[in-house]
């Protein structure tokens, strides 16, 4: 019941929601960049949201699947292929034994997501599947996949029916609502934080009116941004405070960082403002180079806003029960280890 990599890919490594409760002692939280697409793989193959994803950037791996597995792709569109013909995203799909997933040309967006039924065989750290490369922890190694890695998968499907659970998957319909599809925005929605005052009005006018593009200095830890130069009104000494994901901090340089999935868990640089959550997985699809704007929200805004994409995530759970359901019929019982 394993998964082969054959090669692997530019950065693909396992992430989940997260590493919580572990920041006060300096663990990052780390998950995927893209929660949003993360948790939408899972649901499509009938996991819980919690299960981890093989977060694939850029330039996907290629792998072959020993059995029968039931699995989707979610995220940024690297034109993925099974068997060299186009695989279907946004949908659980079948694979047989030999079939083998490669990725091509990047169509849209930065990394995908791919689930698979029941889960993969990780060694959780701190209660989390997400790989930390800088500590060395979680997913496969606390590193991302290389070749020749054999990633072990909790439960296969039943060999007899893999041809009529294909048909019967693909008889469902499946409708995203909006709040959860991935559309580009001309402008990523911030909230000011409580130091946006101790800035100079030029700087905080260019924050909601200039352009900004990403740096190539850019990862899953920040990214850095090239564009106006922001300036406090006057210099000032600030104690550490806590960081999160979304945070824009403004180093001496005056050119923004804004801190993604890996982000310290405190830092002593302004903050300008937040990302709101809701635009996050769009802003983890962007790539160095890419251009971007801002504009400001305010927190009752950002609230009702991720309301209605809880809202969503709740009636497509309720829509995907037929799937769930459908695949843990089809899926073996024998498991001789403990699935999670």
């Amino acid at each position: 019941m394993t998964v082969h990599i054959i090669k692997p890919g530019m950065l693909s490594s396992f992430q989940d929601l997260g590493r919580y409760g572990f920041q006060h002692l300096g663990v990052p939280a780390a998950g995927a960049m893209d929660r949003r697409a993360h948790q939408l793989a899972n649901l499509l193959v009938g996991n819980p949201i919690t299960f981890a994803t093989l977060e694939i950037t850029l330039t996907g791996p290629t792998m072959v699947f020993d059995r029968g597995y039931c699995v989707a792709l979610t995220g940024g569109n690297l034109s993925p292929q099974l068997n060299h013909i186009p695989l279907p995203m946004n949908r659980p799909v079948v694979v047989r034994p030999g079939d083998q997933l490669s990725f091509g040309v990047r169509q849209q967006g930065a990394r995908a997501y791919l689930a698979i039924h029941s889960g993969y065989q990780l060694k959780s750290v701190l209660g989390s599947d997400s790989t930390y490369m800088r500590s060395a922890m979680g997913g496969c190694g606390g590193r991302a996949l290389k070749r020749d890695d054999v990633i072990e998968i909790n439960r296969p499907l039943k060999e007899k029916k893999l041809d009529q659970l294909a048909r019967a998957l693909w008889d469902i319909e499946i409708y995203l609502p909006a709040p959860l599809a991935l559309t580009p925005r001309k402008k990523i929605r911030i909230l000011r934080s409580t130091q946006w005052k101790d800035f100079t009005p030029e700087s905080t006018a260019a924050m909601l009116t200039d352009s900004f593009r990403i740096s190539p200095e850019s990862e899953r830890m920040g990214y850095r941004l090239v564009g106006p130069t922001l300036s406090l009104t006057h210099a000032r000494q600030m104690i550490s405070e806590a960081t999160t994901f979304g945070t824009i901090q403004v180093p001496a340089g005056g050119q923004p960082i804004i801190l993604m999935a890996d982000t310290q868990t405190t830092g002593g640089y302004p903050k300008i403002a937040y990302v709101a959550s809701v635009d996050l997985p769009i802003l983890a699809q962007y790539l160095p180079g890419d251009a971007l704007q801002f504009e400001a929200i305010t927190l009752a805004q950002a609230q009702e806003l991720d309301l209605r994409r809880h809202q969503a995530f709740a009636a497509l759970t309720t829509a995907l029960t037929p799937i769930k359901r459908l695949l843990n019929q089809h899926t073996e019982s024998l498991y001789t280890g403990a699935l999670k």
